[in-house]
This record gives C-alpha cells, structure tokens and sequence, in this order.
C-alpha cells in the first residue's frame, strides 16, 4: 500500500506504507527529492496526501584532552571509572571551571553554520534522575546558548547514479554547550546494572535543527554534510561508532495546509545510514497508524537496527518538569569581538570571536568546489572523495605521482579501488594499495607499457598484499603491451579470417561491429595489445 507524500518544495513522492506482508522493500521506498516515484497531487479518486516534517537535534563530542567542567582525561574506551575527577562525581564542595578549549569548539562550529554568536550566554540546571547522572542535574544552556540562528546547506543526489545533484538547506535554531552524562551498563543476566562515569562531564555541542527536512535521505544528507565540517574544523571526531556524534530525530506527518501533527522522538541514533532507514520507517508507521483510524502518541521511541524498525521506550504525554533554573556556580559567559576586545586586557585570557573567524579553514564545500576546479573532476566525484574518510588525500597523493590526467585517475579510484575497498568492508587507509602503488600501476598504463586490461590484473594481483611492485607483476605474468607490430597484423589477420559476418558487417558501414573485433584480438593477445593499434590495423585490412 501506497500513501501520497507531499516532500520539500513542493515535490509529491510516493512513501510506501508496511502492508500484512511487513516493512516495505528497499526498491519501494520512495525519497522527498528524488525523481523515483514523483507523484502528483491525490484527486478525488487517490489516497490522501501527507507532508512529512523531520527536525533532528544532534550531540557532538567535542574534541578535548579534558572535558568540559573538569580536568579529567577524555578517553575512549577507558577501563571503568578510570577518568572520573571529584567534580564528575558530583562530591559536596566541588564546583565547575570551564574548559576554554571547549568553548572555542563551539565559536568555530558556530562560525562554520552561519550563526550569530551571543557574547553573553548562560549556563543552567537541567534536572532529571538517572542513575549515571549523579548530580541529579546536566549543567546546559536553555535561555541564552552560545549560537544562534545559523544555515546548513548539504546536497543529495535526484538519481542512483549521482549524476544530478540538488542543494538544500536547513535552519540551525541553536548550539548549547553541556554535559554528557555517564553510561549505564545493564547486566540483564545478573538483573543489575553497573555505572560507569568516564563519560559523565564530557563536553557536548548541541546543535538543534529545525524541522525543515521531510525524508530520511535528507535526515542523513544533513548529519553527513555535519559531520564532514565538524572534522575539518576539528571541534569534533565526529566518529559515530564511538557514540561521538548521537542524533535525535523528530518525526511527525499532516495533511497540507493543516498544523503539524503530534512528532516521535527516535533517540540516539548512532548511524547515518540507520538514521535514513529509521526516519523513513517512522514516516510510513505514522501514515499507516493515522489512516487506519489510529492516533500518534507523542512518545520517545528507539530504532532497532536488526528488525529494522522503530519502538516504544517512554510515553512524553505527561511533560516532564525540568525545573531548569540559574546555575550559580557559573557566571555569564563573556566573549569578544576585535571591537570589543578592552586594551587592557590580556589576549590569552579571553575569547576572541574574530581570530577564531580568520582562522577558520576551509569547509566540504569550499573543498570541493577546489577539487573540481583544479582537476577538473565531475562535481558528484567530489562529493564521494569528502564522503569517503581518507579518499581525497588518496587521491590528490596518486596525483603527484603519476602523469596520469586527474580524469583518467579518478576513475580508476572510483570504480576499482573503492568498489574493492566497499566488496571487503575496508576503509581506505586499511587499503592493501597505497597511493604510491596504484601510482606506479598507472604510469605503466600512461607510458603504454601495458593495457588496460592487463592494468587491472596487475591491480587483483596488488590486492592480495604480497608485496610485489606493479612492474613486478607485470614480468611474472608477461603482460607487457606486443611491440612487434607485424606478429600483431598477423593476430590481426587471423581474427580477420575467421569472422566472415562481422568482416561483411563493417565494410557494409556498421563499424559497431569493429569493437567486437578488437575484443577478440584482445582475447587472443592476453590483454596485450593496444587497443588504438589494434583498431588502427583492423580499419587499414578492412576499410583501406
């Protein structure tokens, strides 16, 4: 069963509702924004349409040696409670010292998505009770954060084959400086669960999104593009599966021209790929539940990434009082512009919004507008090589190296050593390739040493790790190009011979055929003729 779906700019797609059969298959899924399964308007006769709306807040970890309140070592995957000072324990008599570092993470991101920087924020008390949160509070800031009212632009593609690329963008409402809490491990076989608090104090950057997304392609697009500028300023890792970069989606779905309906809260999504597939499978939930007669409980739900779908945690009906108040312990946050900046005062003591701005460097999407303009690549493969960690730095080595045109080149890094890297689930440092050697493989080519065809049994070869050089190879297996031109006119003759209908086919004028001449030349050569010289000699006996 099918809903129609209203999408961002006025776009209608069809979003493909779980029948009795379960969740709707990959092909099915319909995406805001892309040419698959663009509908028109419902008439009288078809199904009524929605307009999804998604709005995310996302958490990241800010890249710190200490964390945010505290002098305590930020350390992944520590022993338990081995980072874990007197203040993070919350004991009596101890008080809060902020992390300059910290705040300087979050002027830069700040910068990065377009906000105003407030030079007066303040921190509060957010109460709630939960065991790895022994304060019995989260020191946040609710009334008056650090950025406000910023811009993220990200783009995703309107085909499978990224050949077409649209911009969006979404509005940043805010970004708050916090406190992680710590994390609770539950033993369920034991029946109890233990604390562990080297994450409790860690410092956090909120950035809350407004609801200007209306798919799970766009949800992704956005955090990915997020992601991608939070490492390049290096305010934060960023690494999802380190739990240091956790999205909360808001969904909910209405009719157009009504007010929005009641939104989910899918919680700690820790993937860019199962934030897409959770947010698409909670916009179909919705529509199914609504049209059956149903009503959206405004709730909390997670998504189970083995079954593929989203469940209920806790019910948010009964609006749970933070009492949010004041915290004492910690005056206005003061920061400075050039301007503003008194004479008197010592630079190293203070935060200066100008000399963060000036020293910002360049972000995805300056990047990748240089890529295209120094090499001449296709806007789309730039996406790909800021996508992939690693790729682009990959790439423009390969380029030093190697007298190969930067077009030629990148094919070869999309199509072969990536489409390995991806079949062997291996990022592109763990490549058995360097970039040093796939350069070698290359100049081979370029210099007409070897064909194409040979070039890419060199490259199986290399992927076996066995430490051989390309040129190596290429002399065990003698793949080098067959420089005797007369022995290739007789290969050439003799495939010639033996193909009475495709030779009458091209000196009758379908010179498609030609190709399939050559293949077999090839076939017969090993891969090692050049497939311009073989062309060159067959048009010569055929064509005169």
């Amino acid at each position: 069963m099918a809903a129609a779906v209203r999408g961002c700019g006025g776009v209608w797609c069809w979003v493909w509702q779980r029948g009795a059969g379960g969740s709707a298959s990959r092909g099915q899924r319909a995406v805001a924004g892309s040419v698959r399964g663009v509908a028109v308007p419902a008439g009288k006769s078809g199904p009524a349409p929605w307009v999804p709306v998604v709005g995310l807040e996302i958490h990241a970890q800010i890249s710190s040696n200490s964390k945010l309140f505290s002098g305590s070592e930020v350390q992944f995957a520590a022993p338990p409670n081995s980072a874990v000072s007197f203040f993070d324990a919350s004991l009596p008599g101890t008080l809060p010292v902020i992390n300059r570092r910290c705040v300087e993470a979050a002027v830069m991101t700040g910068l990065a998505l377009n906000c105003s920087i407030n030079k007066r924020s303040l921190f509060d008390r957010k109460h709630y009770f939960y065991a790895d949160l022994p304060a019995g509070y989260q020191i946040t800031q609710q009334r008056v954060p650090i950025a406000v009212n910023g811009t993220l632009s990200y783009s995703l593609c309107t085909d499978n084959k990224m050949s077409q690329m649209v911009t969006k963008t979404v509005r940043i409402k805010q970004i708050q400086l916090e406190q992680d809490s710590g994390k609770s491990l539950h033993d369920d076989t034991r029946s109890q669960t233990l604390v562990d608090l080297n994450r409790a104090g860690v410092g956090l950057m909120e950035v809350v999104m407004e609801p200007d997304m209306c798919c799970g392609e766009e949800a992704a697009a956005a955090v990915r593009e997020l992601q991608l500028i939070l490492q390049m300023l290096g305010s934060s890792h960023a690494v999802m599966a380190e739990g240091q970069l956790r999205v909360d989606a808001n969904v909910s779905v209405h009719h157009p021209g009504e007010p929005y309906g009641v939104r989910t809260e899918v919680k700690n999504i820790n993937s860019i790929r199962f934030l897409a597939k959770a947010v698409d499978y909670e916009i179909q939930r919705q529509i199914e539940e609504l049209e059956n007669g149903g009503t959206i409980l405004n709730e909390t739900r997670a998504f189970d990434s083995k079954l593929g779908c989203t469940v209920p945690m806790r019910d948010k009906e009964g609006k749970q009082d933070y009492r949010f108040m004041p915290e004492p312990n910690l005056p206005p946050l003061i920061l400075y512009d050039t301007k503003s900046l008194p004479t008197n005062m010592n630079h190293q003591q203070v935060v200066n919004i100008d000399w963060i701005h000036e020293r910002l460097p360049d972000l995805p999407s300056v990047k990748r507008a240089k890529l295209v303009e120094q090499y001449g690549i296709l806007p789309e493969h730039s996406f790909t090589l800021l996508n992939e960690d690693g790729l682009t730095e990959f790439f423009e080595n390969v380029l030093k190296h190697t007298q190969m045109k930067p077009k030629k080149v990148i094919g070869w890094i999309l199509n072969d050593l990536l489409s390995y890297l991806n079949q062997h689930s291996l990022t592109v440092k763990e490549s058995p390739v360097t970039s040093s050697i796939l350069a070698d493989l290359l100049n081979l080519l370029e210099k007409k040493e070897i064909s194409s065809t040979a070039a890419k049994q060199v490259l199986l070869e290399l992927w076996k790790g066995e430490g051989k050089t390309p040129l190596e190879i290429v002399k065990e297996k003698k793949l080098e190009l067959i420089q005797d031109q007369e022995a290739l006119e007789q290969i050439c003759q003799a495939v010639i011979d033996g193909q009475e209908n495709e030779v009458m086919a091209v000196k009758a004028g379908n010179h498609k055929v030609l190709n399939k001449l050559i293949g077999l030349v090839q076939r017969k050569t090993q891969g090692r003729s050049n497939p311009v010289l073989v062309k060159q000699l067959l048009e010569k006996k055929l064509l005169g």
